[in-house]
């Protein structure tokens, strides 16, 4: 297992423009992939940006609807054109990418975190299971389908937004999957986040990458959408930072950054993360099955199911769904896969 420098990028979004934001994640990602970062993570909704507004407004008031008609006409398909230049970012730099993302199903937008490969390739999508206060009024729930992890030369990658890493499930999901660099983009700027991302490392004995947006009054444009009655200057801020990187026992290696834009970097050992989980494994040794279990439902839960004469191929960005599912006799009647 190779070990590998990963990056954590603080930085500010061109605000709900797309275009120009998937450029901005292009020059971060030289500039990390400058300093030999193999993995380079980026905030949570990303692109085109979070939307703050859903703190700052009555739900669906103080005009609110143009902004998140914007945000609406600027989000992510997957795939997309914004994937495709995102790949070619990934492919350019020839680095494994992490990006938060505003994702637009229909007329639904989901807050996610898109893997794309260094060959260019999106490797994965997970949407966020249950977005916090405010922010139900703009995303939509994620489900088990998204609870994924990514296999690269140096460990097995994955990740929660957020609030999500408050979840013990959720990250017992992940730790059962055997994740080895743990990514934790987030929203939130309180004293108490990168104590978090250090339990989070120390329970499951893993390296977590975490960071969130730059982001102050001056860099929304209000003006234009009529709501400058709802942002200040650069004394106006809506997130300081709080990135981190941390290792598996729960030390920081780099971090934190509060307070400025800046791209965190260090070197990950997936071996030892793995040789600490000798003392402590939550989901091996240290686990009790006799006493807790944890069933994840790995299937994607769509609105509408259009049943035809012929079995649909999986879709490839929201998971192949369970055992029993996958596993079939010749006649079509779901079975239980040996062991």
């Amino acid at each position: 297992m190779e070990t590998a420098t990963v990056a954590a990028v603080q930085a500010t979004p061109c605000f709900l423009d797309r275009e120009g934001t998937v450029e901005r994640v292009g020059e971060l990602a030289r500039e990390a992939a400058a300093r030999g970062a193999r993995l380079t993570l980026f905030p949570e909704a990303f692109v085109p940006g979070y939307p703050d507004w859903v703190w700052r407004t009555r739900p669906w008031g103080d005009g609110s609807g143009r902004l998140y008609a914007r945000l609406l006409d600027q989000a992510v398909e997957v795939p997309g054109p914004a994937t495709a230049a995102l790949g070619r970012i990934a492919r350019e730099v020839g680095a494994y990418l992490a990006v938060g993302i505003d994702e637009r199903v229909g007329s639904t937008l989901y807050n996610s975190l898109l893997y794309v490969g260094p060959g260019g390739d999106v490797l994965g999508v997970h949407r966020k299971l249950v977005p916090t206060g405010g922010e139900r009024l703009v995303w939509g729930s994620g489900d088990g389908a998204g609870l994924v992890v990514v296999d690269t030369p140096f460990g097995r990658v994955g990740g929660l937004i957020c609030w999500e890493n408050y979840m013990p499930l959720a990250r017992a999901a992940l730790y059962a999957q055997g994740v080895d660099v743990y990514l934790a983009p987030t929203w939130d700027n309180s004293a108490t986040w990168v104590p978090t991302l250090r339990h989070v490392a120390k329970e499951g004995r893993v390296h977590v990458v975490g960071t969130n947006s730059f982001l102050r009054g001056s860099d929304i444009p209000a003006r234009e959408y009529g709501v400058e009655h709802l942002y200040g200057g650069d004394d106006d801020w809506l997130s300081r930072g709080n990135a981190a990187i941390v290792d598996p026992e729960g030390d920081l290696l780099a971090g934190p950054l509060v307070g400025e834009a800046g791209i965190l970097t260090a070197e990950v050992d997936t071996l030892r993360a793995r040789a600490s989980r000798q003392q402590f494994d939550p989901v091996g040794h240290y686990a009790r099955p006799d006493v807790f279990r944890l069933v994840v439902d790995g299937r994607a839960h769509e609105p509408v199911e259009v049943v035809t004469g012929s079995v649909p191929e999986p879709d490839p960005w929201r998971g192949a769904g369970s055992a029993d599912e996958v596993a079939t006799r010749d006649e079509g009647v779901p079975v239980r896969p040996p062991g």
